[in-house]
This record gives structure tokens, sequence and C-alpha cells, in this order.
């Protein structure tokens, strides 16, 4: 077996409830491997989605010629001599409005390496479902999804824009998805991920079980990080205080930290706006992500930085990186090193080839304990992005990786998330593709740009999506209000009272333990209470009326993947 890109999720299936027996589980495996494995889903609505049965059902498209091939016992289809990007093998679908597809495809082309997407035409209209780096002498699984605006015949097709290449094409899936499959995943991944059952044990001064004693559990604090982006309007301003942190436990600071805030003339460092800032959200129990070391964008760069060139160029940027780094030194969540390094090289074209790599490495010696995030849009956003897509962001994390320093750097997956009109599906396949490297994984500036009258739904969309995905460790939405106008959408108007998206995140805090949500009930015979939490702090209370008795006690739920499947269990005397 060639190298393994990716570790293989296991398949899982669900335990819930009765009904969602019948409910097709979901695949989260993603790899790259020296033989395809089969169909996922036994393909789906694709028809001889392993080409068992040679050309059955597929067809050539554009001017591809294709061919049927069979090499140790792996039967495939090849297009060749292609001379547009869209040459290349297809299959006839029919697709549903309502439905979510999930789509699979392994690929492998015949000489070095090239970018592959899975394209639907539908209704006039091309979807782009995903892309992969295919490779020569190893299947590469193409992973991603779509929705539909109208249902009606569609045709699947791959497209590269390198015409040189060979396209092989091998176990092929797309499956579709109702609405209600689609949130039984979600729920699923939220008991198992997000919750713990806890089981409390009330016993007298004797150790005997007291019964009918009542009890009321409050969630003080959320265990998943959620927060807001913020700027400095938010400092004196006592009634946006009072609105954000009765609802976040985690910021990004939009613009003070960055390097054109701190240090507009050369050689004047100012981090007192970032630090009265730090210095709130510290006090309020707020964690502070790190944003940013540096940007890649040539357009958000000082004219004086821009007028440095080789040794002073590069010494600025290690004081940059060095002045920054300690100053906040193991006390902030991530670091957004090279911010959108993915879309734009800035220092590359200042520094050279190497020039992230060597500021990571210079981030990791000033401050070696603090997650250093590659910070990207358009990953999960657009699947027609080749820039940004999962694959070319496994590419530069498999770079970043080989950095050699005293110890391992500890690296993320910051996810932008500015989205316009979510193909969660795609989401959900990028996530996956994204989530078996293991490193942990945040959404960092979630927001959508669509019509007022469909903003607030795809909004929750997003975080319902993220929230539920068991990769996903945080999510920062960007923006509560500014009174200049937020960059895409705020959540609150200047009188603090919510707007649509704001009632959003309002009614999913309720439901994920916030605004100190109370769980009460009775003990029942042998002193027991049992119920399902999610993760955070608690505070609880115990009263029985027949003997006077109080007692008041905390406790706090952590995700323990070695024990998820046992209760945690508490055992208090009144």
């Amino acid at each position: 077996m060639k190298r393994l890109l990716l570790q293989l999720l296991a398949l899982w299936s669900f335990s819930l409830s009765r009904c969602e027996s019948t409910f097709v589980p979901y695949d989260y495996s993603a790899t790259c491997l020296d033989k395809p494995l089969k169909p996922q889903y036994n393909g789906g609505i694709i028809v001889n989605p392993d080409l068992r049965d040679g050309p059955q059902a597929w067809l050539p498209f554009g001017n591809a010629k294709i061919e049927f091939k069979d090499i140790g016992h792996d039967k495939f289809v090849v297009a060749r001599e292609r001379k547009q990007p869209h040459d290349s093998v297809s299959q006839k679908v029919h697709l549903e409005k309502g439905r979510l597809y999930t789509f699979s495809a392994w690929l492998q082309v015949n000489n070095g390496k090239a970018p592959v997407s899975a394209v639907f035409k539908t209704n006039g209209e091309y979807k782009h479902a995903g892309s992969v780096i295919a490779e020569s002498k190893c299947w590469s699984m193409l992973k991603g999804g779509l929705t539909v605006d109208e249902s009606g015949p569609g045709e699947l097709y791959f497209e590269s824009n390198d015409t040189r290449v060979e396209i092989w094409v091998d176990s092929v899936s797309l499956q579709p998805f109702t609405q209600e499959e689609w949130k039984s995943h979600q729920d699923h991944n939220i008991h198992k991920e997000r919750k713990r059952t806890v089981r409390i044990r009330v016993v007298n001064s004797k150790g005997e079980p007291v019964q009918k004693a009542s009890l009321s559990i409050e969630q003080r604090k959320l265990g998943f990080p959620f927060g807001c982006e913020v700027e400095k309007n938010i400092l004196g301003n006592h009634a946006y205080q009072s609105w954000f942190t009765k609802r976040f436990t985690v910021t990004t600071f939009a613009n003070e930290m960055k390097w054109y805030s701190t240090e507009v003339v050369r050689g004047k460092e100012d981090y007192s706006i970032a630090d009265k800032m730090f210095r709130f959200f510290k006090k309020h129990g707020v964690a502070v992500r790190g944003h940013n070391i540096v940007w890649s964008d040539p357009k958000y760069q000082t004219k004086w930085l821009n007028s440095l060139s080789g040794r002073e160029f590069y010494n600025a940027v290690k004081q940059r990186v060095s002045s920054v780094a300690s100053r906040y030194k193991g006390q902030l969540e991530g670091w957004d090193v090279v911010n959108e390094n993915l879309h734009f090289s800035y220092f590359e074209k200042k520094m050279g080839p190497k020039a992230s790599r060597n500021i990571f490495k210079m981030a990791q010696a000033f401050d070696p304990t603090t997650t250093k995030f590659i910070n990207e849009y358009n990953t999960l956003e657009e699947p027609r992005d080749l820039d940004s897509s999962p694959a070319k962001f496994l590419k530069k994390l498999r770079e970043l990786k080989s950095i050699v320093v005293r110890g391992n750097i500890s690296l993320g997956i910051g996810l932008e998330s500015h989205f316009k009109t979510p193909n969660i599906p795609f989401m959900r396949s990028a996530l996956d593709i994204l989530g078996a490297t293991d490193l942990p994984i945040w959404l960092t500036e979630v927001d959508v740009e669509a019509p007022k009258n469909v903003q607030a739904k795809y909004f929750e969309q997003v975080l319902r999506e993220g929230h539920a995905h068991p990769r996903v460790k945080g999510i920062v939405t960007w923006a509560g209000y500014s009174p200049t106008g937020c960059y895409r959408m705020c959540l609150t108007d200047g009188n603090f009272k919510n707007l649509p998206t704001g009632d959003v995140v309002d009614k999913l805090l309720h439901e994920w333990g916030g605004f100190r949500r109370q769980t009460k009930g009775l003990t029942d015979a042998d002193g027991f209470f049992e119920a399902s939490l999610f993760h955070g702090d608690y505070d609880f209370k115990i009263d029985h009326p027949l003997t006077n008795s109080k007692a008041s006690h905390s406790f706090k739920l952590v995700s323990d993947v070695s024990s998820n499947t046992q209760p945690s269990s508490f055992v208090f005397r009144l």
C-alpha cells in the first residue's frame, strides 16, 4: 500500500432510537490507497458504480475517448485523448429538490498529479460537488456533495484543467439523504460527541439513599467553545459588553492584534487597545483567538513594510512574530499564523517559497504551546475554488508538519466559513476529509451573505452542521455589532436587540445549554437521578423538603472518548 494520506474513519450505525434504524447512516471515511475501496452506500443511485458491468450506464463526455480496463481484478474506466478540461466520462442521473446528496469516487491520473473535479450538469447549471488532487499509482478518494434547486435530470462528469492526463474512475457513489436522515446524523453526533450521561446519587450522612430529593442542575458555562468577533468599540460600551458576555465563551479581535494596527509606524509598536480588550475578556472568562500574526493578502500591508526588501524585510517579519507571539505567549486559544496563505503569497514573493514555513517555525519558537492554525476561506464554502480545496489544505498541512523543531509543532485547521448559499453536503464532506488528520478544526469567521429572507436560515444550517461534526472543536461567528456596519451581517442592532441572525444564536444556545439552562428532577427509590447533559461547567442544588435539608455542589463534564459510552457518576451527601 502506498503512503496513507488520511486515516480511515470507521463507519458507524445508529442506536439512538428505533425509528433511526431505518435511516441510511453517513460514512465519514476519506483516504488514498493502492486499490480503491468499494463504493460508499453500494453506489447509491449510481448504476454500475464499480464498473463490474463494463460500459453499462457510462458514456463519454465531450470529445474524450473512454476505455474500460481490468488490472489485477480492479475494473475501472479511463478517459483519454482529452482536449478540453471537461472531456471525461459521464453518467445520467435524476436529482430531487430537497434531498442532500453526498458524492464520492476513486480517481487516478496516468502521470504525475492533477486536480480533478466532479461536476453535475442539471437544469442548465453546473454544480461542482468537490475535487481532489489525483495521483498516478495511487487511488485518491474524491468526496463532496450537492443539493439542487429543482428536480430533474442531471449528468455527472469529471473535469481537469490538465488535459495531458488521463482520468481514471472507479467506485462511484451518489447517495441521497432526506432532511430527516441528515438531521438524524447530526443528532447522533451531538449525543455522542457533545453530551454525557450524568448519574447522580444522593445519600444521607449514613450513606443511605435519599429518595424524592429535588435536584436543580444549572449549566454555568458551555463546554463547546462558541463565540463572536469583536472590535474595539466594545470597550466602554456596557450594553454591548453585557450582551456579549451573556452569550459567548471565545472571541477574535477583528483588527486590533493585526500588524497594521500594532505598528503603523515602523519601530513604534502599540498594543494598548489589544491589551485592554484582552484584559476585559480574560476578566470575564472569555478565551481569545490570536488573529493574526501576519496576513498574506498584499492589500493589508503597511506602506513602510512594502518599501522593505531582502534582509531588512526578513528582520521586520521576525521582529513582528517575536513581538506579538511573545506578548501573548501561552494565553491564547490559537494563532492564525499566516492568514489566507492558500490564496495569497505576499511573503513568498518577498522571502522566497519557504516563507510561510519559516514564519510558522518562528511562531513555534516564540510561543511553543499555542496551536498554530492555517486560516483560510472557501474550503467549506466554494467547491469551485481549487486554490483552497480540502486537497490543497492537506498539501499545506503536510508541508508544515515537516517543520523540524524541538518537540512537535501543534497545528490546527481554521476554516473561515464566509458563506453565500451553503452547500451543506459539500461542507460535511470537506470536514470529513480534513477531520481525518485528527487535527483540531475551528470554524473561525462564520457569516452568511444572502438575501434577508434566507440569511438567518442559512446561518442556522451552517452553525448546526459545524456544531454536529465530530471533528469541529470550536466556532466563532463574524460579527456581532459594529457602529459602522458589519462585514456581511450583524447579530444585533445598536440598541442590542437581536436581529434575525442573533435570534438564531440565542435559539442554538438555549439548545446547547447556554443562558444557564436548568434541568430539574427527583431522585428515585435508590437515590439516583440521571440526565443527558452537554459538556460544560455545572452548579446544582439538592433539596429535600421532608427533612428540610439543602446542599449545593458543582461539577464539570468534559469530552472523554474512552468513557463517553459510560455515565459520569457522582455521589453527594445531603
